[in-house]
């Protein structure tokens, strides 16, 4: 009779329970559908385009609460006036007959009597900044690849007005020229500040006429990436050192002024970085010509009209470009020996010739300066005024030696070649 009685008790309170579970499952869906009803409703009156007339959605212009006169505004304004655009004008050949089936021919259908004339037509167009004002003439600044195989050289100064400049001198090695101006309607000058007080990380602009005078007086704003960036620079393959920036600088700003935020011009915008891998892209690097050494070259085109250096009177290359083979068998390097120049051929009567060095001699070092090839050798070279003495060490016949260069010659660096065989 107890048994019974426990075993209706257990059934009673497992039906209890299963009760529980299923008015739990119940109410839990009714109360989640419930929830979602709201939900979707919410969803639906939020994001349904309200009725009515849109006269309520008018709106101003408020007071622009910028600051108009910050540091880089005014450091633009102070420069912009200065900065110029520069115009490449070259002769193209032009026939002054008509064009017939046949090629082109006189207007009155003779073909005996076609003739042709020199017409000057712009071949290219840069930037350049003027730095001083003297009297009746004003000088301006610009890079040597801007104004290179020119017949005339144009100015368009910032207020649109175009004059005629004379080129004073041009230095290929550092890509540099100086131009002349007429100064009547030059209102402003640059000046320069010291390009070795400059530290990564700071506030830079470079001003100057991006693919051209229609874009002139175009201002971009970044930082200095770093101060001494070595890179071969001009025709000649010279290493030199230079300022990186991520300020925008595309073809046509080449020329123009890299300033500080006091100004002041730190270095002269000369190139950007470009990829040679089919496809990609870089930006945010580009090159400027320190100004300590801008004014260096301009200050010695101003007196010679050209850069003077010392000359070794030398045909050489680079120690790379010879095969380990022959670096072993002819030359007779020591295997502790892989970079340097060969000397392929002596002047006679040159500084090299002089000190006694002879073709197939490798230079490794001049003065305190390793040198690693043509370029480096040029570097060195040029930080060495004529008239001065340089120590050089070369290897002959696997043995090394030292001599003393007496740089009595000079060589005019605005000439340069271009051929594999590199000539100093």
């Amino acid at each position: 009779m107890n048994r019974i009685k426990q075993a209706f008790k257990d059934r009673l309170w497992l039906g209890v329970i299963i009760v529980g579970l299923f008015a739990g499952l119940i109410g839990g869906g009714i109360a989640l559908g419930i929830n979602n009803l709201v939900q979707h409703h919410e969803e639906v009156t939020s994001t349904r385009v309200p009725a009515g007339s849109n006269k309520s959605g008018g709106t101003k212009v408020n007071k622009n609460k910028a600051d108009l006169n910050g540091e880089a505004s005014q450091a633009y304004k102070s420069v912009q006036g200065a900065v110029v655009s520069v115009i490449n004008k070259q002769k193209v050949q032009q026939s002054s007959g008509t064009l017939g089936i046949f090629g082109y021919g006189s207007s009155n259908g003779s073909n005996n009597d076609s003739s042709s004339d020199n017409k000057l037509e712009t071949a290219s167009e840069g930037s350049g900044v003027i730095y001083k004002k003297s009297g009746n003439s004003a000088y301006v600044v610009t890079n040597n690849h801007v104004v290179k195989g020119s017949n005339a050289l144009q100015v368009i100064l910032s207020n649109g007005k175009k004059v005629n400049a004379d080129l004073v001198g041009a230095d290929s090695a550092t890509d540099l020229a100086v131009l002349k101006i007429n100064a009547t309607n030059v209102k402003t000058v640059a000046s320069f500040g010291n390009s070795n007080s400059i530290v990564p990380g700071q506030d830079v602009l470079a001003i100057g006429s991006p693919m051209g005078s229609e874009y002139a007086n175009t201002v971009t704003k970044g930082i200095i990436s770093a101060k001494d960036r070595t890179l071969k620079a001009g025709t000649d393959g010279t290493l030199t050192s230079v300022i990186q920036t991520d300020a925008a600088i595309n073809s046509g700003n080449s020329g123009g002024p890299l300033i500080n935020m006091a100004g002041q011009v730190i270095g002269i915008n000369s190139m950007k970085l470009a990829s040679d891998t089919q496809g990609s892209s870089v930006e945010g690097i580009g090159f400027a010509i320190p100004s300590n050494e801008v004014v260096t070259i301009i200050n010695q085109l101003i007196k010679n009209g050209k850069i003077t250096r010392p000359s070794l009177g030398i045909s050489m290359v680079d120690l790379s470009n010879v095969t380990s083979d022959q670096q072993q068998s002819v030359l007779k390097l020591p295997t502790s020996v892989s970079k340097g120049v060969v000397i392929m051929d002596v002047n006679s009567g040159s500084v090299a010739d002089t000190a006694g060095l002879k073709k197939y001699d490798v230079i490794t070092k001049l003065g305190d300066t390793q040198v690693t090839d043509a370029g480096s050798l040029k570097a060195a070279l040029y930080k060495y005024k004529v008239g001065q003495n340089a120590k050089v060490t070369y290897y002959r016949d696997g043995q090394q030696h030292t001599a003393t260069l007496h740089l009595t010659k000079s060589a005019d660096t605005t000439s340069t070649d271009d051929s594999q065989q590199d000539n100093n």
